[in-house]
């Protein structure tokens, strides 16, 4: 199971969800803070290992929070 890949999927495949609403935290080495923030309308595709954006590809191991909208849709941190 790819909570990640799961979770991009439901909200790019289902009418009542905008994948422009969707930010995608993810571990991002030299960047502040080692964290980079991703822009649904960036993604390109989402593939069962990798998001593909303009100008990366972001391994899904690296994602450690989606938000929806403002609101957490997935938080790494908090997955005991």
């Amino acid at each position: 199971m790819n909570l990640v890949r799961d979770i991009l999927n439901e909200i790019k495949w289902r009418k009542e969800y905008d994948l422009s609403k969707v930010e995608i935290w993810y571990i991002h080495r030299g960047a502040p803070n080692n964290t980079r923030v991703l822009r649904g309308d960036e993604i390109k595709s989402i593939g069962k290992t990798f998001i593909e954006a303009d100008d990366a590809m972001i391994p899904h191991h690296r994602v450690f929070k989606i938000v929806y909208n403002g609101r957490n849709l997935f938080d790494r941190r908090e997955i005991k």
